[in-house]
């Protein structure tokens, strides 16, 4: 099989049969203390998080970057016009568990979607990772880090080879 056939089967198939599992993902629930959180991101880029572990309800997601707004004081926050909803997530203002910082306008994509699906998706919105949702509840990820295993694996199975 040579590289393109390899790459058009990569992009047809489906999300749902190249999902790591939830065992693998970084989860915690809403109610979570951000303790929990923090020591999830320091080997992770971010933590799901969900209503409760037996619903898997998707509540919204803690990316990397927004520890930034966690470890800030609440002054930091400050605008001319007043206080953001940005303070809120800070530890000094208050915010305690997981459900407090989550970004609750999470990126989702259906577990019955193709990989090029989730490809264009990431493109467009500018980002390394979709939840994978049946519904509201998670069930999986996607990421670029996920996408480049399974190519590899695809193009070792096969034998494809590069061709210039």
């Amino acid at each position: 099989m040579d590289i393109e056939h390899a790459l058009e089967k990569f992009h047809s198939l489906k999300l749902v049969d190249i999902n790591p599992g939830i065992s693998s993902m970084p989860v915690v629930s809403e109610n979570s203390d951000m303790m929990s959180v923090l020591k999830t991101l320091r080997t992770r880029h971010h933590v799901w998080v969900v209503k409760d572990r037996d619903s898997m309800e998707l509540v919204g997601v803690i990316k990397y970057m927004d520890v930034i707004d966690v470890l800030l004081p609440p002054e930091a926050h400050r605008f001319r016009l007043g206080m953001t909803s940005r303070t809120m997530k800070s530890l000094l203002g208050g915010a305690a568990k997981a459900g407090d910082v989550a970004e609750k306008q999470v990126l989702t994509i259906d577990e019955n979607k193709t990989v090029l699906d989730a490809l264009i998706k990431m493109r467009k919105y500018k980002t390394q990772v979709l939840a994978m949702v049946d519904g509201n509840r998670l069930v999986g990820e996607v990421s670029i880090r996920i996408l480049i295993g399974e190519l590899l694996r695809l193009i070792k199975v096969s034998g494809a080879q590069w061709k210039q």
